[in-house]
């Protein structure tokens, strides 16, 4: 199942000038491949949900999730990743 290997990560920050290129930049550097983007304003805060397929990336899952802490609060954003299927159970209606 290749859905083993998606997780969702969600970005939420106070809207400013290259957020989409920070958080491409660690994707890239960490090689987590965009399969889906979706982005928007509310108000001051840019919010982004982004589809990524984990498969060639060398870092454990934990590795990654202490990087997007670290980097989030250098970047003043919270970055958060979760499996995609632990996300859709969650948000199962």
């Amino acid at each position: 199942d290749s859905s083993m290997n998606h997780s969702v990560i969600t970005v939420i920050g106070k809207d400013r000038v290259g957020i989409v290129y920070d958080v491409s930049k660690i994707l890239a550097e960490n090689r987590l491949n965009i399969l889906n983007i979706s982005q928007q304003l509310m108000g001051e805060f840019f919010t982004m949900i982004i589809l990524v397929d984990t498969a060639q990336c060398t870092k454990s899952r934990q590795e990654m999730l202490d990087l997007f802490a670290v980097e989030g609060k250098q970047l003043a954003l919270d970055i958060r990743m979760q499996d995609e299927e632990l996300f859709n159970a969650m948000h199962r209606i």
